[in-house]
């Protein structure tokens, strides 16, 4: 065992929740629980990013399109549009950019509707994201009431980092767009935490609801990239888990940045 992987050992037995774990650290992989199933929380918006782009790379979808506000629909929980006036006029990448930065959930939902739930299904099996479904919208309380909710794995959470962070899948041109738009995240208290980011670049999406902490990141330094996937549920202390998920963060980027 290397040092990295026994302090990395050390982190995880000390939190009190369950963990899913999945690391590729400039080719090393690893992992704990990887295919474990997770509620997804906000993770889930990851594959509505990559179904968006897959459709305006096939001409589906316009990023530039406009959307007046009142045509979305105000839900509650995370999110900033609840709060604009409803003469607001965005784009479909407007949306996109709320979504993952500050997790807006009409934004999604609207997302949801304009790519379409199959079309997002597609993608999700296109990917092999096994472990992922999307089964009700943001904040969809009866849905929740009746036993539907969106799972993931931290393997499959890796594998969308990839399809963005990697060459195969996506334009060089989407790629960026998407990495911009994850570098731009507003809430960086848990993997990106210790990280200086005029250093490394680092892009991340986090998901939270009672009990739970994930989060997501590429971390990236000169020619080396790291790839990382926490999810923790079963906890009484929320706080435990993002010191968990910044320690783990913490970790990574020392690892990077001194191979």
């Amino acid at each position: 065992m290397t040092g990295f992987e026994q302090r990395l050992e050390e982190v995880m037995e000390r939190c009190p929740g369950r963990i899913g774990l999945s690391i590729d650290l400039n080719g090393r992989i690893f992992e704990r629980d990887s295919r474990v199933i997770f509620s997804s929380a906000s993770l889930i918006k990851l594959p509505i990013l990559l179904t968006a782009f897959h459709q305006k790379e096939h001409g589906i979808l316009t990023l530039e399109e406009k959307v007046k506000l009142c045509d979305i629909e105000k839900t509650g929980g995370a999110g900033v549009l609840q709060s604009f006036s409803d003469d607001a006029v965005l784009t479909i990448l407007d949306l996109l950019t709320l979504m993952i930065v500050v997790s807006d959930n009409a934004a999604t939902n609207y997302m949801i509707h304009k790519a379409g739930r199959p079309a997002i299904s597609a993608c999700i099996k296109e990917l092999n994201l096994t472990g992922t479904e999307l089964n009700r919208n943001m904040m969809d309380l009866e849905a929740i009431k009746n036993g539907l909710n969106n799972w993931t794995a931290a393997d499959d959470i890796l594998k969308c980092l990839k399809v963005i962070g990697g060459e195969g899948y996506f334009s060089a041109a989407s790629r960026k767009q998407m990495a911009d738009i994850l570098q731009k995240q507003q809430f960086t208290d848990k993997l990106p935490y210790h990280m200086d980011k005029e250093k490394v670049y680092a892009g991340n999406k986090t998901g939270e609801l009672p009990g739970i902490e994930h989060d997501c990141a590429i971390i990236r330094f000169g020619d080396r990239t790291a790839y990382a996937s926490v999810l923790i549920d079963q906890l009484q202390n929320k706080e435990a888990g993002r010191r968990t998920i910044s320690e783990i963060g913490k970790l990574i980027y020392e690892e990077l940045t001194d191979m």
